[in-house]
């Protein structure tokens, strides 16, 4: 049930901690391909929530291009359907304070959910 993708310049930072059951996305996301990015990631959701009786998806992510948006919403809609299934799933949004895109991309995604969804500031 491991996931490790390290960051690189264009693409986030994908964790998996499976002590606390989170999986933490940092960094930057504008890959040459999302899809093909994050496919992996998806995959692991889709077998590893199976197993899991939670997840706690914690987001950190300063900029994200329209594809990479999609690709977010793919993994929100898993874990959705998780917490429709009655695994306990929330998500945590971290977002700089000079960087007012990402609140309102933070708050574009928590309008989509209908699991716990906090948004946090964090020092800019």
């Amino acid at each position: 049930m491991e996931l490790n993708i390290p960051r690189t310049t264009t693409t986030p930072e994908v964790r998996f901690d499976a002590e606390h059951a989170v999986l933490a996305i940092s960094g930057e996301s504008y890959p040459e391909n999302s899809f093909d990015f994050y496919a992996p990631v998806l995959e692991w959701l889709a077998s590893s929530l199976v197993q899991l009786s939670g997840l706690r998806l914690e987001v950190s992510v300063s900029y994200m291009n329209s594809s990479s948006i999609k690709c977010m919403l793919d993994i929100l809609d898993a874990l959705g359907e998780a917490h429709a299934a009655g695994k306990t799933v929330e998500a945590v949004w971290n977002y700089e304070t000079d960087n007012p895109r990402a609140l309102d991309l933070a708050e574009e995604f928590r309008s989509e959910v209908s699991f716990p969804f906090s948004v946090n500031a964090i020092g800019g």
